[in-house]
């Protein structure tokens, strides 16, 4: 997956001007970077996978029903691209490298602010990537655990338990009380 990261410019050269499927995929645009970082812990993946999953969105555009939630469909197809690029991984013997701390930190904002966040993006990185899903999309992207259910493709019980495993787990990892 090398690529570079997806522009307005190149999205708006395939679709018409005034089309709400486009319209809606550039809105979510920073949120599906945000997943994607999540999910791969590594800003030029992110932006790749980020890339893929447009890519794919548009290819797959008369899949997607008008008057559905671009949102989900997007985010699940992500997570669908992800998982299968681990697999391939796997199947390669590839090695994953660590995230650089920091991933996300702008130039703005305090000392204390980017440790506090790289102490997070770290301790994000080490849990069990349903566990991680599950924590990014409910408590990150403020999705309903019914909604991140759907997404994951799991029932609502299961998405709960690894979202409390998740918190518990993160909350350890950062000397919390729990």
């Amino acid at each position: 997956m090398k690529r570079t990261r997806p522009s307005v410019l190149s999205i708006r050269k395939v679709t018409t001007l005034a089309d709400p499927f486009a319209d809606g995929i550039l809105a979510l645009l920073p949120r599906l970077r945000r997943f994607a970082a999540g999910l791969s812990r590594d800003a030029g993946e992110a932006d790749d996978l980020c890339q893929t999953t447009i890519e794919r969105a548009l290819r797959s555009r008369s899949k997607w029903q008008e008057g559905t939630r671009l949102d989900s469909w997007m985010y699940r197809m992500m997570r669908n691209i992800w998982i299968d690029e681990i697999r391939a991984r796997t199947r390669r013997h590839e090695t994953f490298t660590d995230e650089e701390a920091g991933l996300g930190v702008g130039a703005s904002g305090g000392q204390e602010a980017r440790v506090a966040l790289a102490d997070m993006d770290r301790a994000l990185a080490r849990l069990p990537d349903e566990q991680r899903e599950a924590v990014l999309l409910v408590m990150v992207e403020g999705w309903s655990y019914k909604e991140a259910a759907e997404i994951v493709g799991c029932p609502v019980g299961t998405l709960n338990s690894r979202l409390v495993r998740g918190r518990d787990a993160l909350m350890a990892l950062l000397g919390e009380a729990a």
